[in-house]
């Protein structure tokens, strides 16, 4: 690892543990369905001031390797706090990315330069209503639609699951003309992208939290489009293997923090004559997180590497994602088992921790969708194998 990501990591990491956790008992942290901004924005004045805001970005706009970007942004995630505080947060992070990959100068001096200095919040409106029939965890179903209008494009569709658009700045809207898939980045709020709800779920860590979206004729300048008309397919891939790979990173730092919290407890906590750790039940269970973290690290570390190399890494991040997300479901269960009652109340973050992971399962396609996907794979490279 180079010696500027190893510098940069350290930094993080003590800038939450002696910053940010103390947040984690502010009532602004669980406010509706997630921190509110008045704590993202005070957070992210004091990460400014540690010189570790949007850490994963060089001053010259730049942006660390993805194996860099892995050891700090798995130190963001040693709380849920930390990737808001350091502007390392989804759907933030992956926009950034797509906007510095393929925004033009003006759309990266208009929309990118603001999220960058951690000045606005930002949204993806990808999937949509399944009621619509529209795009889930197959893209293909895009049912939003765009046209040209003289220089602007006029838009109209519903979206779901929307995160963090109550109160984002910045929006990148997907939606499909006669050419195929496309992309468009948009100013918020704007009177014709109307939140219809904002759901009730499991998690809580986003801002915003996320919402059900009506798009009814909203009319966008053609030089807001990203790209092409027809190519944002291709745009989304760009940005969804490093965005899922991104999750992974933050996630096994929460993960580990959990682990941290219920070692401190069940080495502490004394039952039947002698500490809970020295129960074989409950060390075993610890000694398996232990390994499933450095499995997650590893695994983490290898598709980052892949991606490294200019790839899209889809099946290699699909991989990671399948691998990482389930590994941490069971390390974050097992921390909850071992506190017993502590495990499941509000007194750490633990049992936040559970939350969090159990929706991260599903965030940027489910396992069976990523499993399906590489059995696709599995069957088209034993077919090629066939035929030689």
């Amino acid at each position: 690892m180079t010696a500027r990501a190893n510098d940069i990591a350290e930094k993080v990491e003590c800038f939450v543990r002696d910053e940010i956790i103390p947040y984690e008992r502010d009532p602004r942290s669980k406010v509706g369905h997630g921190p509110s901004d008045e704590l993202v924005y005070e957070m992210r004045d004091k990460a400014s001031a540690a010189g570790v805001l949007t850490p994963h970005i060089l001053d010259d706009g730049s942006h660390l390797t993805q194996r860099e970007t892995a050891i700090v942004l798995i130190r963001t995630g040693l709380s849920p706090l930390g990737p808001l505080a350091c502007n390392t947060m989804s759907p933030d992070e992956g926009n950034m990315f797509l906007l510095g990959r393929i925004g033009t100068p003006e759309q990266k001096s208009r929309f990118l330069a603001p999220l960058v200095a951690g000045e606005a919040r930002s949204a993806f409106f990808m999937t949509e209503p399944a009621v619509d029939g529209g795009a889930g965890s197959d893209p293909s179903m895009l049912m939003t639609e765009c046209r040209p209008e003289g220089n602007q494009w006029l838009i109209n569709g519903r979206k779901a699951f929307i995160t963090g658009a109550d109160g984002a700045s910045v929006g990148i809207v997907m939606a499909k003309s006669d050419d195929g898939a496309c992309m468009f980045v948009v100013d918020l709020p704007d009177p014709a992208i109307r939140i219809e709800r904002v759901l009730d779920t499991i998690d809580g860590a986003m801002p915003g939290g996320h919402s059900v979206i009506t798009i009814d004729n909203l009319r966008v300048p053609a030089d807001q489009m990203l790209g092409a008309s027809g190519e944002g397919f291709l745009h989304a891939q760009i940005r969804l293997s490093p965005a899922r790979l991104s999750h992974c990173m933050r996630w096994l730092g929460t993960c580990m923090r959990a682990q941290e919290i219920a070692t401190d407890y069940v080495c502490r906590r004394q039952a039947f004559g002698k500490p809970l750790i020295e129960h074989e039940g409950v060390g075993f269970m610890l000694a398996e997180n232990k390994i499933a973290l450095k499995q997650c690290e590893l695994m983490i570390d290898w598709a980052a590497s892949v991606l490294d190399t200019g790839s899209l890494g889809t099946i290699e991040t699909s991989m990671a994602k399948v691998a990482v997300s389930e590994q941490l479901m069971r390390v974050a269960d097992n921390c909850v088992q071992v506190m017993g009652g502590t495990g499941v109340s509000g007194d750490t973050i633990v049992e936040q921790v559970f939350r969090e992971i159990r929706a991260f399962r599903i965030y940027d396609g489910p396992t069976e969708v990523h499993k399906w996907s590489l059995a696709k794979k599995i069957k088209r490279d034993w077919r090629e194998l066939q035929s030689q």
